[in-house]
């Protein structure tokens, strides 16, 4: 045992024993005191919350972002409450505090965990400069419908990716020890199958059959789990009919008795009242039981827990032990977090926000985080030597708060550095840039602005269009049934294609849209998502070609709302479309029979694939794939096999590119995905470099959740593909076979 590990046990140990010797000094009121979290976030709180805490029965607040307030409400548990519990101070820090990097499907477009853990350790330590000690981050739903508003707060739709992205940010947000000063815990939330929510409208319920659940939604908070989040919240959707915030299988089951799991789990916000609404209980006091006895320790703004558990014991429907497990476990996170020996925040001893680390690390996630979807004839990087003027027309060039996305409570605009601005400065007095914003925000109509863009365009060598969605359109309850370019966006690109110069559209947005409308009348696509503090900077480098755009699309982007839910992963079906089976509308002749167009899976007015797969995303170089190579053919239960290829930069430029592999099951006790992401790296490569990249699976990393739903990786025949995208075409294969 290392010398670390054995300090880590003491201290887990000692811990321990002061949660015991507290738990047992404390009256049944100040236990469940511990279990409520009340909103904080309007006039005093000291005013209203101050005799709760002096009397023991508040545990936590939430949305109070002021190291003084925060300082006082902690001084009050402290020293004028009989035990002198502090409390936890819950805040949405959800990508960034007031620097704010690039949402979380932008980061997870990096795929770079680096990304989302060093963001995370920033708005770590700008928030609890703030007096905040733990944020109800990351959200990892499994997210494949982008009609949903909370896609923006995802990692998108692959399990895989969103459990390496998801773990990387907990990492951020909790260093190596709680106790540090700058670091809060985190949450895992939703848990779980929120994204599934049906026709993507939010707080709808769920069906997701027991296998898709664990092998797909489940797999990212196992991996949260592992990872050593402090807590997880319940969802607000009913999930097979019974809502997450009273789901035994799920939080007692699953988490507790097959995991293991020793954080707290907190509600979402009130949804143990909400047990009512959905219809699963008659009145709060019922909410109360099945809330508690399903395992959800803590209430999130609401008194259900406050009015009821009590009398509950009294009548003997519940057990004290209940109370002390749920008790238990938030007296420890707060031991975890150092509270108890020092509750105070002091903002000297903590980083300035937005200081030079912390701009440096929102640039580098926003560049990573672009993706470049189209570059007809190599439009991009715009040269600044050849141009004399380029025109920056659309409601998203120069709008500091809309460019920081959803969930941005405490974001300050003023940091922000915008497109226009980052592009005027790069262009000097070299480079004449002319502006008109066209449009108001991004859902306006057609106005006067829109011919004074088309003389901007007219007048100048390039036009780029800084086009895509307010913040406001996406995020929690902000679903669409249409995700194409609101208002009249379509229009002013169709508008300023007729001028006939190059035109750029960059797009902010917090989901993916529907772009099929207006991609042959553009050059070439930037997709930055809702990039953050430092978008612009970053923008305007890969617009100019100071550096090339490496950032992968982590969910797929459908040719038409139709064609929703689309992703890669999805199943082989007994009848698949190819190129040869699937005739499109147009193409079908008059009278033809009913077979004539053939029986297989598709739209016949969208095809079989997508606008752009998952992991696809272009270079202003070309990557070569070649050799691919496997260290055995066959293996058996407990083995590894390492996969490899040659990846070349084979154009002029020097860039960075993500290395994809992908693997099929071909034959299982249930259908497997037709292709699954089971690793990435982003690599660097000089023009002309060739670098051997190697991935190693073992039959772990192949296991699912089979008929009987145990865990497991069957024997049978797999297929690999490394590559830059899910659809990658360099191929081999391997076996798995039974043990001797």
């Amino acid at each position: 045992m290392s010398v670390s590990s054995a300090g880590a046990q003491q201290q887990t140990a000692d811990i321990d024993e002061r949660v015991a010797a507290l738990l047992a000094q404390m009256t049944l009121a100040e236990k469940i005191g511990q279990m409520t979290q009340r909103n904080a976030s309007f006039g005093n709180p000291v005013d209203y919350l101050g005799d709760r805490l002096r009397s023991g029965r508040l545990g936590s607040i939430l949305n109070l972002a002021d190291a003084d307030v925060v300082n006082e409400l902690q001084r009050i548990a402290v020293e004028e409450s009989r035990l002198g519990i502090p409390l936890l101070v819950g805040r949405d820090v959800i990508h960034g505090f007031g620097t704010i990097m690039p949402l979380p499907i932008g980061q997870a477009a990096s795929f770079n965990p680096d990304v989302a853990r060093d963001g995370a350790r920033v708005a770590a330590r700008e928030a609890a400069s703030a007096g905040i000690n733990w944020t109800f981050a990351p959200m990892i739903d499994i997210s494949r419908d982008p009609r949903w508003g909370r896609i923006a707060e995802s990692y998108g739709e692959d399990p895989y990716l969103t459990g390496v992205m998801g773990a990387a940010t907990i990492e951020g947000f909790q260093g190596d020890d709680l106790a540090t000063p700058g670091t809060i815990a985190a949450c895992a939330k939703h848990f779980a199958g929120y994204g599934a929510a049906e026709a993507g409208r939010d707080y709808s319920a769920t069906y997701i059959p027991e296998n898709e659940l664990r092998n797909v939604h489940l797999r990212p908070f196992k991996a949260a789990a592992d990872a050593g989040a402090a807590t997880f919240m319940t969802s607000f959707s009913d999930v097979n009919g019974v809502p997450a915030t009273a789901n035994d299988f799920l939080l007692r089951k699953v988490l507790r008795d097959e995991w293991g799991y020793e954080g707290f789990v907190v509600s979402d916000w009130d949804s143990i009242r909400q047990l009512q609404t959905h219809g699963l209980t008659e009145n709060d006091r019922e909410s109360a039981f099945q809330a508690v006895t399903a395992g959800v320790h803590m209430e999130m703004e609401g008194d259900a827990y406050f009015n009821h558990l009590e009398s509950l014991l009294t009548d003997g429907e519940i057990d004290i032990a209940a109370i002390d497990t749920a008790v238990r476990r938030i007296l420890r996170l707060k031991f975890e977090l150092g509270l108890f020996d020092n509750p105070y925040t002091d903002r000297a001893a903590l980083p300035a926000i937005g200081n030079e680390d912390a701009l440096a690390i929102a640039k580098r996630a926003a560049l990573e985080s672009v993706v470049m979807l189209q570059n007809k004839n190599a439009v991009l990087p715009l040269d600044a030597q050849q141009l004399k003027s380029v025109a920056v027309i659309g409601p998203l060039a120069d709008k500091p708060y809309e460019q920081l996305g959803t969930w941005v409570f405490d974001g300050d605009p003023t940091l922000s550095v915008t497109p226009l601005s980052a592009i005027q400065q790069f262009a000097g007095t070299d480079l004449t840039v002319r502006y008109v914003e066209a449009m108001r925000n991004s859902r306006s109509r057609v106005g006067p602005g829109f011919d004074e863009a088309v003389a901007a365009a007219a007048a100048s060598d390039a036009a780029l269009l800084f086009l895509g969605e307010e913040s406001i359109l996406s995020g929690e309850a902000h679903s669409r049934a249409d995700i194409g370019l609101p208002g009249d966006q379509v229009e002013l690109v169709r508008r300023i294609r007729e001028t006939g110069k190059p035109v750029v559209a960059v797009i902010l947005a917090g989901r993916p849209l529907t772009l099929a409308n207006i991609i042959d009348e553009v050059d070439a696509i930037l997709f930055a998502w809702h990039p953050g503090t430092m978008g612009g900077p970053a923008i305007a480098d890969l617009l100019f070609g100071v550096a090339s755009p490496s950032g992968k699309l982590p969910a797929t982007f459908p040719r038409m709302v139709g064609q929703v839910p689309i992703y890669y992963a999805h199943g082989n079906t007994g009848k698949p479309p190819t190129a040869e089976t699937a005739t499109l509308i147009d193409d079908i002749e008059e009278g033809a029979s009913q077979t004539s167009v053939g029986n297989v899976a598709y739209h016949l007015d969208a095809g079989f694939k997508p606008l752009f797969p998952f992991g696809y995303g272009l270079s202003y170089t070309e990557f070569r794939y070649d050799n691919i190579a496997l260290s055995a053919n066959g293996i058996e239960p407990g083995d590894r096999v390492v996969i490899s290829a040659d990846v070349t930069n084979a154009g002029e430029i020097a860039a960075e590119e993500v290395v994809q592999l992908y693997v099929r099951d071909l034959a299982g006790s249930i259908t497997r995905p037709v292709r699954e992401l089971k690793g990435f790296r982003r690599v660097g490569l000089a023009p002309g470099q060739t670098v051997r990249i190697e991935f190693e699976l073992h039959t772990d990393d192949l296991a699912f959740y089979g008929r009987n739903m145990q865990l497991a990786a069957e024997p049978g025949s797999f297929h690999v593909w490394i590559g830059g995208s899910s659809e990658a075409d360099l191929q081999a294969s391997f076996r798995i076979d039974k043990s001797r």
